[in-house]
């Protein structure tokens, strides 16, 4: 099996933190999963920015016009409704 070329990334943490990295039995292992899990979950449109762009703003401002955020009724989320098409949940009913 090819092994993959790594190399070490650095980051400034508190202390606090720091300290509870410390005490895990194996930080890499914990903060490459915590890495992963985190860039499994960016929002697709500011792609963890946390803000849009001007023309970012543009399209969804477009988008938007046929489109709803709404709770979900079964688990709470808040999510995206297209306002062309019935409404599918995706807890079966």
């Amino acid at each position: 099996m090819a092994q993959h070329k790594q190399s070490i990334v650095t980051f400034k943490a508190e202390e606090s933190l720091a300290a509870a990295l410390k005490a895990l039995p194996n930080r890499s292992a914990f903060i490459r999963s915590a890495v992963l899990a985190a860039l499994e979950n960016v929002c697709p449109l500011c792609q963890g920015a946390g803000i849009l762009t001007q023309e970012q703003k543009k399209h969804w401002q477009a988008f938007a016009r046929h489109h709803a955020l709404r709770e979900c009724r079964d688990c709470h989320e808040w999510h995206l409704v297209c306002g062309r098409e019935q409404e599918l949940s995706p807890h079966g009913e």
